[in-house]
């Protein structure tokens, strides 16, 4: 499901969990647990680079691990400025995950288009064939809002993502299409915890890094 494997971009991942003070609910919503198709939002005091309020796609979960890519981290890169060909449109590069950052994966709305391309839910799909790609998006068929491009992507091994749910460093919510291709991406994680209510809502007001505080 990769598309050009190698790409001219680097980062370097940083990371560092702060315990919240006073606050040691279970950061979960009742009934909630990971699964294809549902969003991961970071609860404040995960400050890792990557997942600091970071909200991440799920395209898989399973007995094998999990696949997903993070959806609000604009990388402040274009598409072109790293991979080494001539592109039909160019687009913005974002941060899916701190694995594999060499090699660029996306997501798009254009499942019916992209034959090889595998449903995530209603509207939003990963992968398919590169060659296909190419030409749909010569056609104009596949548009710069019908598809996001990210470098790298966040990987679990086998209950490792159960580990950090139990942890407190996610909530679990189901996934809509709008926050995938959401126009303004870097304040979805707020967007999203004040949409939670009062309980999370306190959430907005802790510092990026605690410890500067």
């Amino acid at each position: 499901m990769l598309f050009w494997s190698r790409l001219n971009f680097q980062w370097q991942k940083t990371s560092r969990f702060v315990n919240l003070q006073n606050d040691s609910r279970k950061m979960i919503l009742p009934g909630s647990v990971p699964a294809k198709g549902r969003i991961l939002v970071s609860q404040p005091a995960l400050t890792d680079k990557f997942f600091g309020r970071a909200v991440v796609l799920l395209a898989e979960h399973g007995i094998e691990g999990s696949f997903g890519l993070i959806i609000n981290k604009p990388a402040k890169i274009k598409l072109s400025k790293v991979v080494n060909e001539q592109l039909p449109f160019d687009s913005d590069l974002y941060l899916g995950g701190p694995v594999s950052v060499d090699n660029l994966f996306f997501v798009h709305s254009k499942g019916k288009l992209m034959h090889a391309s595998l449903k995530i839910i209603n509207g939003v799909y990963w992968g398919g064939n590169q060659l296909e790609l190419k030409n749909l998006m010569a056609e104009g068929k596949i548009t710069g809002d019908d598809i996001r491009f990210y470098a790298g992507y966040s990987g679990w091994q086998p209950k490792q993502l159960e580990r950090e749910m139990n942890e407190n460093s996610w909530i679990v919510l189901e996934a809509e299409k709008e926050f995938i291709f959401d126009p303004n991406p870097e304040d979805l994680w707020k967007r999203i915890v004040l949409r939670l209510g009062d309980e999370y809502a306190h959430w907005i007001n802790y510092p990026p890094d605690p410890t500067m505080n």
